[in-house]
C-alpha cells in the first residue's frame, strides 16, 4: 500500500509539472502575440501609413567590434549636431543650413523659440539607447515612436518628465533627431486628417475647434481649407491657439515644436527622402543592428507638389497665402524648402 501511494504521488507530481510546462508555453505564445502588436508597422498613405503591413526586425546580434556606448557616448562625446567626416554630405548641409539661418537676425522671431515645457513635451526619450526624438505631427512620426518603444522596452517618457539636470544631460549627450516635410503639404495633411476624415475619431476637432474657426472666419456651417488658412495666417491667431490647447501641435511650426536653433540636433530627416534618411538615422543612432525601418511603398513620399498644393489653395486670396507663408517662413528657410512662388505671384 505504501508503494502504491508513493507511485500515485509521483504520477500526480509529474502531471502537475506537465500542466505548469503547458501553462508556461501558453504564456510565452501570448507574450509573443502582444509584442507583435507593438512591432507591427502599417502603411496606407503619406499621412497615416496603414494599409500594407510591414514589420520591424529585431535581433540581439551586437554590432561587430563596437557597442552603442563606444560608438556615440565616449567619455568625451562629440558635440551634438556635428556629423563625423564620413557622413554623407546632404546631412551635413542640412545642419549647416540650420546654423546659418539661425544667425540671420531678420528671421530671429521666426527661427528661435524658448526651450519651454511645450517643447520638452514634444521630445521623447529612449534612455536604453540614448536617443531623443522630437515629434513633428503629420510627418509619419507614429512609425518612429513604435521603433523606439520596442527598443526602450518600458514605454517612452517625455523629456519634460525629468529633472532640470537630467534634461540638460540628455540634451548634451544623447543622439537627437526629428523629421520634416514641406510645410504647406503638412498643413494640407493636418486639415484632411483632423477636419475631413478624422480616422482616429477625435471629435474635438470637428465639434470644438472647427466651430471656433468658423465663428471667426466664415460665419456659417462647414469648415473649409480657406478658413483654416485664414486662421493660421492671422497675426492674432494666438488667442484661438490658447483655446485649442495642445491640439495645435498638428499645425504649429517646426520651430515651435522642436526649437532647432536652441537644440543642436544630430540628424534632420526629410519625409521626401525617407527611404534614404531612415536607414541613415538608424545607423547614426547605433541601432541599425537591432531594428530595420520597414520598406516604404512606392509613391508614399513622392508627390506632385505644384499639383497637390495648387488644388487646395485654389480660390484662396493672395493676401491670405502671403500671411500663411509669413508665419511658416522660418520652417521653409531652416529646412531648405523652396518658397511657393507659384502660389504667391
Amino acid at each position: 500500500l505504501e508503494n502504491i501511494l508513493v507511485l500515485e504521488c509521483l504520477a500526480a507530481d509529474n502531471m502537475h509539472q506537465q500542466w505548469l510546462l503547458l501553462a508556461a508555453c501558453f504564456w510565452v505564445i501570448f507574450m509573443f502575440m502582444v509584442a507583435s502588436k507593438f512591432i507591427t508597422l502599417t502603411f496606407k498613405d503619406p499621412d497615416g501609413y496603414s494599409a500594407k503591413q510591414e514589420f520591424l526586425f529585431l535581433t540581439t546580434v551586437p554590432e561587430a567590434g563596437k557597442t552603442r556606448e563606444e560608438k556615440h557616448f565616449a567619455e568625451d562625446p562629440k558635440p551634438t549636431g556635428r556629423m563625423p567626416p564620413a557622413a554623407p554630405l546632404i546631412y551635413m548641409e542640412r545642419l549647416e543650413l540650420i546654423r546659418n539661418v539661425c544667425r540671420v537676425e531678420a528671421l530671429r522671431n521666426l527661427s528661435h523659440t524658448a526651450v519651454s515645457k511645450f517643447v520638452l513635451d514634444r521630445i521623447f526619450v529612449c534612455d536604453k539607447h540614448k536617443i531623443l526624438f522630437c515629434q513633428t505631427p503629420k510627418v509619419g512620426n507614429t512609425q518612429w515612436k513604435k521603433v523606439l518603444i520596442v527598443l526602450n522596452g518600458n514605454g517612452l517618457p517625455r523629456l519634460s518628465s525629468f529633472s532640470k539636470v537630467g534634461i540638460e544631460k540628455r540634451l548634451k549627450t544623447y543622439f537627437k533627431f526629428f523629421i520634416v516635410r514641406d510645410p504647406f503639404e503638412r498643413l494640407i495633411s493636418a486639415f484632411k486628417d483632423k477636419f475631413v476624415h478624422n480616422p482616429r475619431f477625435e471629435p474635438w476637432y470637428r465639434h470644438e475647434i472647427a466651430p471656433g474657426i468658423i465663428r471667426k472666419y466664415r460665419k456659417n456651417r462647414g469648415i473649409q481649407f480657406e478658413d483654416f488658412v485664414r486662421y493660421l495666417g492671422d497675426p492674432n491667431h494666438r488667442w484661438l491657439d490658447l483655446q485649442f490647447g495642445d491640439h495645435i501641435i498638428h499645425w504649429v511650426t517646426y520651430v515651435e515644436l522642436c526649437a532647432p536653433c536652441e537644440i543642436k540636433y544630430s540628424v534632420i530627416g526629410h519625409h521626401e527622402t525617407l527611404e534614404e534618411d531612415a536607414p541613415y538615422i538608424l545607423r547614426e543612432a547605433g541601432i541599425d543592428h537591432l531594428v530595420s525601418y520597414p520598406t516604404i511603398p512606392p509613391g508614399i513620399t513622392v508627390y506632385n507638389r505644384t499639383k497637390v498644393v495648387e488644388r487646395y489653395f485654389l480660390g484662396i486670396s493672395k493676401r491670405d497665402i502671403r500671411r500663411l507663408y509669413a508665419r511658416f517662413k522660418g520652417d521653409f528657410k531652416l529646412f531648405g524648402y523652396q518658397k511657393p512662388d507659384f502660389l504667391l505671384n
